[in-house]
């Protein structure tokens, strides 16, 4: 009787992240504001956006720490952009409910107008080079480069962001 072989795949496919880039990604997403259990498909969309450069002959990024730290970051933005479309199509479906069913609708307007705390209160713009120049410490030429956007509007973001927090902070000692 013959045995057959166990296939083994021609080539295994290393992970493109190692594990410490893959904390600074999970870490990059929680601090976007990214639920822990939407963390997982974060890491894997900026694997998948590594190997998708590999795929179509794209060197590899000369930084990729600072590469996957900058796509988590896009990642977290979009994922809140998309939130907030379901709240908004949330909201206008809770319009067409008849008038007799308003008590859910006063609840969900009532959670819809909670404020977060820290990050989660500032524009995507800020919070997105509030994380990189910050938790990522990419510096600001770095961040304006991934970016596609001047050095100047990185400053200027970081400014604004950080008056913003520093005033919250003290508002929130003061009561």
């Amino acid at each position: 009787m013959l045995r057959r072989r166990p296939r083994r795949p021609e080539r295994e496919q290393a992970d493109p992240l190692d594990p410490a880039q893959v904390d600074r990604v999970r870490a990059v997403l929680s601090l976007g504001g990214v639920p822990y259990g939407e963390l997982q498909d974060g890491v894997q969309q900026v694997r998948l956006r590594l190997l998708e450069r590999a795929a179509k002959g794209e060197r590899a990024p000369r930084d990729v720490a600072a590469w996957a730290a900058v796509v988590a970051s896009n990642w977290a933005m979009d994922w809140h952009r998309a939130r907030r479309r379901q709240e908004r199509l949330g909201e206008r479906l809770a319009a067409l409910r008849p008038p007799g069913a308003e008590e859910d609708g006063a609840e969900s307007r009532v959670l819809s107008l909670a404020v977060a705390q820290g990050l989660d209160e500032l524009p995507d713009s800020q919070r997105q080079v509030v994380v990189l120049r910050f938790y990522a410490d990419l510096p600001v030429r770095a961040i304006a480069a991934e970016l596609g956007i001047p050095e100047g509007t990185v400053k200027s973001r970081l400014h604004a962001a950080v008056r913003v927090l520093r005033e919250r902070l003290h508002e929130g000692e003061v009561v």
